[in-house]
């Protein structure tokens, strides 16, 4: 058994179409679409920063990546900016998120939250979820200013935790995440809830359909 569970949070314990869901109707015909490019500019935005060796928060960019979604997809109303905003500080959890939490804590595991986010989106989305008492800790690259899936966001982990990259296993639904997480050395699981093609290498340890068969596997 690993001796600590570290997760992702957006996408893995956190819906990120969840905010667009809530407003799905006001959003009208383009709602998925829109929801989709505002995800992907969020995730570019922290590539190319942490490449240029520059850095903004990931508060700052979630709000620039919605900019864009707007300016992509005009049939959106931009007055539901706000509303989308305010959602994203308290996106639903997965289903499966708190029980797995649960669990792995009753068996004595350490567990976390590794995220490109905030401290205070990580806080807001926690407490929104309920999750707090199964965590031993919620990590923001935000503390060293370099967004994953550069290795010293990983060693977060094991400098917090005092272990080895071996005795950590890792768990993201993004599979960019989980080939930063093994190139580092960790053990790693892909949460394919979406039924997505792989790609990179290190390939995952095992690939899930999501959270519920995590104790199993471990």
């Amino acid at each position: 058994m690993a001796r600590a569970f570290v997760f992702d949070a957006y996408g893995t314990l956190f819906d990120v179409h969840s905010a667009i869901g809530r407003h799905r109707a006001a959003a009208g015909p383009d709602a998925e679409p829109f929801s989709e490019i505002w995800r992907t500019k969020q995730l570019e935005y922290s590539w190319t920063l942490t490449l240029a060796g520059r850095y903004a928060d990931f508060w700052t960019l979630t709000e620039l990546a919605l900019d864009f979604a707007f300016a992509r997809f005009p049939s959106v109303d931009r007055a539901l900016k706000p509303k989308l905003l305010d959602a994203y500080w308290t996106l639903d959890a997965f289903s499966d998120a708190r029980p797995v939490l649960r669990e792995l804590k009753a068996r004595g595991a350490s567990t976390a939250i590794l995220s490109n986010g905030s401290p205070e989106m990580l806080t807001a989305a926690v407490d929104s979820a309920g999750i707090g008492p199964e965590l031993d800790a919620a990590l923001s690259v935000d503390a060293i200013r370099i967004y994953k899936p550069r290795p010293e966001a990983y060693a977060l982990v094991t400098e917090t935790f005092k272990l080895r990259p071996a005795d950590v296993l890792f768990v993201s639904s993004n599979r960019w995440d989980v080939m930063g997480a093994g190139a580092f050395g960790f053990r790693t699981v892909w949460i394919n809830r979406t039924n997505g093609t792989t790609e990179y290498e290190p390939a995952p340890d095992a690939v899930l359909t999501g959270l519920a068969d995590l104790a199993a596997f471990s």
